[in-house]
This record gives structure tokens, sequence and C-alpha cells, in this order.
């Protein structure tokens, strides 16, 4: 379906990023993964579904590194036609004991990199008259949990910046949606299991039951590889339409 498609994936070397990449692969296209921490071993993996791969380094704090990086993407097999904007970090505190510079690079990650790689990404979507973004929010881009206001200021942003952009170009053939996942085990959440495992003298796998009770009635974890198909449905015929969604995958969480 997507065969001889570009799809560059910020924060794509682990958890959701590769989730996504990797669904995106068994559709065909090609893959510019971007991230931290381990990068031959999710090279291999792309590569092992039969498609191209590259990677680059881009911190996404930093806006002329991720310039670098559309460009790279867009030079790589000649176009650059799904943007998935994942790249995200988390810190927990309240209000009052919130550390600037962890707000600000919050921010900087979660919302502000997404504008930048859109607005580098969009011209050449536009004169092709087809694109795909996908935008990584959260279920915290549609409610609020305490001690994360950061994380939550910076999805609510990611979500509206979604809606702008499917204005933007709604009568073009480039779309603009939100994934709005409950919680994934990603490294990231199996932080925050670790954390309450050891604050609450728990098991690890009384932990998650614990921190899947607070918030999601199904008591399970969503999947990267069904966030994985929800991309690939947005990038299908059948999302031709779906313009500015926040669509929540997250176990009935919102739903309450």
């Amino acid at each position: 379906m997507l065969k001889n498609k570009t799809a560059l994936v910020t924060g794509s070397t682990s958890g959701i990023g590769l989730g996504i990449a990797k669904a995106l692969a068994r559709q065909g296209a090609n893959i510019v993964l971007n991230g931290f921490g381990d990068v031959e071993g999710p090279k291999a993996e792309i590569a092992a579904l039969g498609v191209k791969v590259a990677y680059h380094g881009a911190d996404m704090s930093r806006v002329d590194q991720i310039e670098d990086m559309v460009k790279f993407a867009q030079a790589q097999w000649g176009s650059l036609d799904i943007l998935v904007n994942n790249a995200g970090i988390q810190h927990v505190s309240k209000i009052e004991n919130f550390p600037t510079e962890r707000w600000d690079a919050i921010i900087a990650i979660n919302l502000s990199s997404a504008f930048h790689t859109t607005r580098y990404a969009l011209p050449a979507m536009q004169a092709a008259n087809w694109g795909r973004i996908i935008n990584v929010a959260s279920v915290h881009g549609l409610v609020g949990s305490a001690e994360k206001s950061a994380y939550v200021a910076a999805k609510h942003g990611v979500v509206g910046l979604t809606k702008v952009t499917a204005l933007e170009n709604a009568t073009t053939g480039v779309t603009c949606n939100a994934i709005c996942p409950g919680w994934v085990l990603t490294p990231l959440v199996q932080k925050q299991v670790d954390a309450k495992a050891a604050a609450l003298g728990l098991s690890n796998e009384d932990a998650k039951k614990v921190l899947l009770g607070e918030k999601e009635p199904s008591m399970q974890f969503t999947t990267p590889e069904e966030l994985g198909e929800l991309a690939v449905f947005f990038c299908s015929a059948a999302g031709n339409n779906v313009r500015g969604v926040a669509w929540n995958m997250d176990g009935g969480w919102v739903a309450q």
C-alpha cells in the first residue's frame, strides 16, 4: 500500500515510534529513523521487512538539526511522504516544584519539534498534493492528570496544532491527524511502573495493575503494534477524508 513512499518517524529507536515505523514498513514504506540509544538493532528490524532504512540523529530540541533531518529524509529516496511526530520526554512534579528547565525541554521536544518538522515538510507535500502528518499526542492531549503540567500542556498543544494543520490543508491531499494513546508499556511508562512499585512496596506486575486501575477501564496496555496499525489506516485511502482528529486508543480512559 505504501510502496515507494518515505516515512520519517521521530523518536523511533524504541517503543511507540519503532512500532509505528515497523507497521509502515510492512506496507512497503521506506523508513527514516530518529532517536537515541541503540540504532543498529532497530535499523536491522526495519531492513528485515524488505524496505530501505536510514537514520538521522537530530536532537529534537534543536531547530537547525530538525531542519537538517527533514532535508535528509527528503533527499534519501526523492520525497518525504509521511511524517510521524512521536519524539517525547516526561517529568513528573507539582507545578510549584516543577524545574523550569524540564518545562522548557518538554515543550521543546513534545510540542515545538512537531511544529518545526511540519513547517519544513509541508511545502513538498503540498506540491505533490499528497502527504500524511501523524502526531503522536496522548490521552493527556484530551484530559489532564496531576503532576504532569508540562506534558499535558504540550500534548494539548499537539492536538491543537493537528487541527490547525488539517484545516490549512483541508482542500489538498495532505492530511494531519493525532493518535492519543493511553498507557503503553514503553520504557518511559516502565519507569513510572518501577517508581510505583518502589513507593508502594509492590511487585512489578502488581504495580502495573495499580497503574492501569487508576485510569484505564480495560486493564490492559495498548501496544505499539496497535498504534502502528492506526497510523497505517491514516495513510490508507480509507483515511483520505479523516482530517484533524484526535483518535484516542486508551482502553476507555476518556469515556469515563
